[in-house]
């Protein structure tokens, strides 16, 4: 019997539920060895504690000269050993995450989302009354949840919609799992172009948005500033684009749930965290490396090991769920870890609930009987992506 520590498991029986393997994992070593595609052998954490006290302790970096990728990406090569690049926060640990975390925590909070609130749903009535002049099929992901976070992150950070092509071309590229280092490399060079020209105009000519806040401020220098620009235009469309076309193809594919949404509309909040949990798109996990040696639940775990704490795997953890592999729109979802823990946890959290609050409750008002235009087999799935969705989703009513 083979004793090698196996590779992550990445092989789906359908598109709502992680890897079978994982369950295996975390009943039996919730915490066990890893073989990373370089060859070294590390850590996967599988149970929603261990996931959580891994996430909190700071005895875990998340400097990106320090990750590895648990899953073969050529384009990470232009970022594994090097430092974080100037203002992007998730690959630096205390205080440098913090100095900037800082500049940016007050535009991100629950009462400034709730300022935005009458934005997104204009940008979301537009979006439906440009999809019911349509001739159905049509792909939702095209014609709404694309677009909806993408013009959002766009008037929040104050990029021109009009760059939406280049940002959105460039982001698919930085998260496509076969993006070549060549690649990877031009996308960034390209969406750091186009940010440090936007904080350059904003110097001159600042108006009530993100980026001019942080220039006028006077804080953080341009690289960081664009930085930023990046990291937040790229996975604040990304993600949300994600979560929502995922999201109304698991409602489109769960009636019965569906059902109880149409009937009780004040369900949407729960909706919105019970698939968040459920599915969970950060499928590869979240990468950490002790930086000294630490024991935990009975491992020893030594400096510079690679860690990959999978998001999936916890989500479903029935130590913290009961049936957690269930989609239940009523269920408390209280803990679930799709936003991350820890001082890391994605400062977008509160911008992505409200543009998927909104956006559900008011595609399914308006079109009450949308349906896949498809069989759910020949939905297309962004396993390919460093971020799980859908590439595209036919809908017809």
């Amino acid at each position: 019997m083979s004793t090698e520590p196996p590779a992550l498991p990445t092989r789906r029986m359908n598109p709502w539920d992680p890897p079978a393997e994982l369950a295996g994992f975390r009943a039996r070593e919730p915490i066990r060895r890893l073989r990373y595609p370089d060859g070294h052998v590390g850590w996967l954490v599988t149970s929603h504690s261990l996931a959580r006290s891994v996430l909190a302790d700071p005895r875990f970096s998340a400097r990106s000269e320090l990750k590895r990728a648990p899953v073969a990406r050529p384009g990470v090569d232009l970022f594994f050993g090097v430092p974080a690049l100037p203002g992007w926060l998730v690959d630096m640990d205390a205080p440098e995450h913090t100095r900037i975390r800082r500049q940016l925590a007050g535009r991100f909070t629950a009462h400034r989302m709730r300022e935005l609130k009458p934005q997104i749903e204009q940008l979301v009535e537009d979006h439906l009354a440009a999809m019911a002049r349509s001739k159905p099929p049509i792909d939702l992901v095209e014609a709404f949840a694309l677009p909806v976070p993408s013009l959002t992150i766009c008037e929040l950070l104050g990029v021109p919609y009009g760059e939406r092509a280049d940002f959105q071309r460039n982001s698919a590229t930085l998260f496509r799992l076969e993006a070549s280092v060549d690649d990877a490399a031009k996308a960034m060079e390209h969406l750091n172009g186009l940010l440090r020209g936007l904080v350059e105009h904003k110097r001159g000519r600042p108006s009530d948005d993100l980026l001019s806040m942080l220039v006028t401020d006077g804080t953080l220098s341009t690289e960081e500033i664009a930085g930023v620009g990046v990291l937040l235009l790229t996975a604040g469309h990304e993600t949300t684009a994600n979560s929502l076309s995922l999201g109304t193809f698991a409602l489109l594919s769960h009636p019965d749930q569906l059902a109880r949404l149409k009937a009780d509309p004040s369900l949407v909040d729960n909706t919105v965290e019970e698939l968040l949990r459920y599915l969970t798109i950060f499928h590869f996990g979240v990468p950490r490396t002790p930086v000294v040696d630490v024991e935990i639940a009975g491992q020893r775990l030594r400096a510079g090991e690679s860690v990959t704490v999978s998001l999936p795997a916890a989500n479903r953890d029935p130590e913290h769920f009961d049936e957690p592999d269930r989609l239940d729109l009523s269920r408390r979802t209280t803990g679930h870890l799709a936003f991350g823990y820890g001082i890391h946890q994605c400062i977008g959290q509160n911008l992505a609930r409200i543009e998927m609050r909104i956006a559900l409750q008011a595609l399914f008002r308006r079109f009450p009987d949308l349906a896949l235009a498809v069989p759910p087999t020949e939905v297309p799935v962004s396993t390919d992506m460093g971020i799980y969705g859908v590439h595209r989703l036919p809908v017809t009513w």
